[in-house]
């Protein structure tokens, strides 16, 4: 077997962990493409025709699409054998490419389906407290138009409750809300706990501890500069 050329990577965290901050940070600094499964669904879901994808069998995109927004529209999970052909299709053909998957594996059995295929190098796990997390996720506002988001613990509008450009209203989105992020937090533990244990055992998770992302980041990036094959950075900043 020839040296190993690409590095496939796994990234995991509660809402409001930072994930997609040091996701993008990852991206930058590595040369990692970022692979959200969220990003995805979205846009097969968005996604009117299409054509069939080898690793999808008799199913479209567009089909899978339509079965996702059932799912979603009902309430209910996406399943995992659904989740797990839809993100090794996009898998396929990036063989040469190294990358980082976020959002995705979010169970056993997809992590299992993940692995059946491709052979994942380090999961990094942020561990952020849930106070902290609370705290976070219960100081955002949003002006929905245009999507800004304010925290009124370190990014605040500069008069309360009113968009910087606009002049807007802002909102608290249900998400957010203390008694959803509680509820969130839980069910993410409950789900990850298991998936956690499974790359543990395999030798393969590295788990970061802190309240701060510009804190947890350079371990981040120290821990993946000695890990990443030749140690092929990217030349943005650190």
């Amino acid at each position: 077997m020839g040296l190993q050329t690409v590095f496939r990577a796994v990234i995991m965290g509660a809402p409001g962990s930072g994930k997609g901050t040091v996701s993008s940070r990852i991206a930058q600094s590595f040369a990692l493409k970022h692979l959200s499964s969220g990003d995805m669904l979205r846009a097969n879901i968005e996604a009117k025709t299409g054509k069939t994808a080898p690793a999808l069998s008799s199913h479209t995109i567009s089909d899978l699409g339509l079965l996702m927004k059932s799912c979603i529209d009902q309430g209910q999970l996406v399943p995992d054998d659904v989740i797990s052909r839809l993100v090794l299709s996009s898998l396929r053909g990036l063989e040469q490419t190294s990358w980082l998957l976020d959002g995705f594996p979010r169970t056993v059995a997809q992590a299992d389906a993940l692995d059946s295929v491709y052979d994942v190098d380090s999961v990094i796990n942020l561990d952020v407290p849930s106070q902290t997390i609370r705290e976070r996720l219960t100081s955002r506002w949003v002006h929905l138009p245009s999507g800004r988001v304010y925290n009124i613990d370190f990014n605040p509008p500069k008069k309360p409750g009113l968009d910087d450009v606009t002049g807007e209203p802002l909102i608290q989105r249900d998400d957010d809300s203390p008694e959803t992020v509680s509820r969130r937090l839980k069910d993410y533990e409950r789900q990850t706990q298991p998936v956690l244990e499974y790359y543990r055992s395999k030798g393969v998770l590295e788990t970061f501890s802190g309240t701060e992302t510009n804190k947890i980041w350079p371990h981040v990036h120290a821990f993946l500069a000695r890990k990443i094959p030749g140690n092929q950075q990217a030349m943005g900043k650190a």
